[in-house]
């Protein structure tokens, strides 16, 4: 019998505001453990919560690129549980009355777009993080655990998704247009290495062709895109070969193992009733009125679908678009560099394939490498004009990356500017027609492939400044 997945997955996105979600504590990431701290995110006795503004806005912008129905009457709760990371033993969260609501995404898949339901988008504060230090680090294998509380409070949207996800692809599809969204929108930066924007996965089978759904195995964990599509084909697989041995899926929370590449279980899955929700007395409903909606609406950048839609009538093929499309800061120098006059597909293969290499290899982001958007667009004209070879272009990019000048500095002072001039050329060619006579032979008898062999020779000759196409001409005209 063959089975049907059904996925939905909740997203967690902290977002970039100056403070925390209900006190005045900085949110930055990277401070001393335990510095970042105040009587309000400690849950003092006494301390009372005040809710941040900006972060009400970011929930909105996020709802509102998401299609999400904005509620004017939004009310916070209190979930309650138990984990050493949650100072208060509850969290301040949304249950039955969030921010945002009945909104949807659209992605790309192999069969054409495919929309995926948004439940909700809630508001809510981060927790603490716990460290276990032992074999592993795992809870079970540690010697001890140590806590920072700093990131205790900071604000924390969850994205929820409709069970509309038929395939790890698709999930996959789904969580890099929303990560590209989320970038676009300005709220987060939605860094997956610094646990900014995190992945749980649920995940159930059912007998394909049906309509009622399997039980449901939360899936978490999952610190990258990678883990997260790893992470679902391998419970797809594991509940696939339980239901064919006539076995029961348990409903349980399970955690993913990076290293094993295999999840193993943590608890049995919590219902709501189990978190005890109940309205949290300290802090008032959130009203948003007409007013602040259409304020925030209009401040809506464009969204990748948007751009890629964009992008593509200005000739980039959809590989390429799909990519600058979901990072805006690829995006912005792109326009540059096409308003400097760069081809745009051009200038989007160097941005997608040499400079994402470049900049992977360095570990330095776009935004702090010198290479913007004029100098992309003079290195694509040299290569067009002939006066770089596609690897004199990747010294040059290189050095432009390393603070050595523009494209043109850095090509006149390393001595990578090609030669194509008929009057330099021909001397150096006429030395290596003389010197392999065999080759001149077969060149006269109207054999092509010798004519790259003497293109190679020229190269070598020129220690690569030749302009190929140049020389290969200038042979040819000599086989006559």
């Amino acid at each position: 019998m063959g089975y049907e997945p059904v996925i939905g997955i909740e997203t967690h996105v902290e977002l970039t505001t100056n403070s925390k979600m209900f006190c005045g504590c900085p949110a930055d990431f990277g401070a001393p453990p335990n510095t970042n701290v105040c009587p309000v995110c400690l849950g003092l006795p006494g301390a009372l919560p005040v809710v941040n503004g900006t972060a009400v806005e970011y929930a909105m912008t996020i709802g509102l690129g998401l299609n999400c129905d904005i509620a004017e009457h939004s009310v916070f709760a209190r979930k309650n549980y138990f984990y050493p990371d949650m100072p208060k033993n509850y969290q301040i969260s949304q249950y039955d009355e969030p921010l945002c609501v009945n909104g949807f995404l659209d992605i790309e898949t192999d069969s054409g777009t495919h929309r995926v339901g948004i439940t909700r988008v809630h508001m809510e504060e981060d927790t603490g993080k716990s460290t276990h230090v032992g074999d592993g680090g795992r809870i079970h294998a540690a010697n001890h655990s140590l806590i920072d509380f700093n990131r205790a409070g900071v604000p924390l949207m969850e994205i929820v998704s409709e069970p509309d996800i038929r395939s790890a692809d698709e999930a996959r599809a789904f969580v890099t247009e929303l990560r590209g969204a989320v970038l676009r929108l300005g709220v987060s930066d939605a860094k997956l290495e610094e646990g900014s924007m995190r992945f749980d996965g649920n995940v159930s089978l059912r007998p394909a062709g049906t309509e009622a759904f399997g039980v449901k195995v939360e899936v978490k964990n999952m610190n990258s895109i990678r883990s997260l599509h790893r992470a679902l084909v391998y419970e797809i697989e594991r509940q696939s070969a339980l239901l064919e041995a006539g076995e029961s899926v348990l409903q349980e929370t399970r955690h993913w193992d990076e290293e094993a590449g295999a999840t193993s279980g943590m608890r049995s899955k919590e219902e709501a009733f189990d978190y005890r929700y109940f309205p949290e007395p300290d802090l008032v409903p959130v009203a948003v009125d007409a007013e602040w909606r259409s304020r925030v609406a209009a401040a809506l950048p464009e969204l990748p679908a948007q751009a890629r839609a964009r992008f593509a009538a200005m000739g980039l093929d959809a590989a390429a678009a799909a990519v600058i499309s979901r990072d805006v800061d690829y995006g912005s120098v792109f326009e540059d560099a096409v308003e400097a006059g760069g081809d745009p597909q051009t200038v989007a293969n160097w941005l997608t394939g040499e400079v994402t290499a470049l900049l992977r290899r360095s570990g330095v982001a776009l935004t702090a490498s010198p290479i913007d958007g004029a100098a992309l667009a003079e290195l694509s004209a040299m290569v067009g004009d002939g006066l770089l070879s596609a690897s004199a272009a990747k010294d040059v990019l290189a050095g432009v990356a390393a603070g050595e000048g523009t494209p043109g500095a850095v090509a006149e002072s390393r001595d990578l500017i090609q030669v194509s001039d008929a009057a330099a050329l021909e001397p150096v060619i006429d030395d290596v027609l003389a010197a392999n006579p065999e080759a001149v032979e077969k060149l006269r008898a109207g054999d092509p492939k010798v004519v790259g062999f003497l293109i190679g020779q020229v190269m070598r000759a020129t220690g690569g400044k030749a302009d190929p196409g140049a020389v290969g001409d200038i042979i040819r005209s000599r086989g006559g």
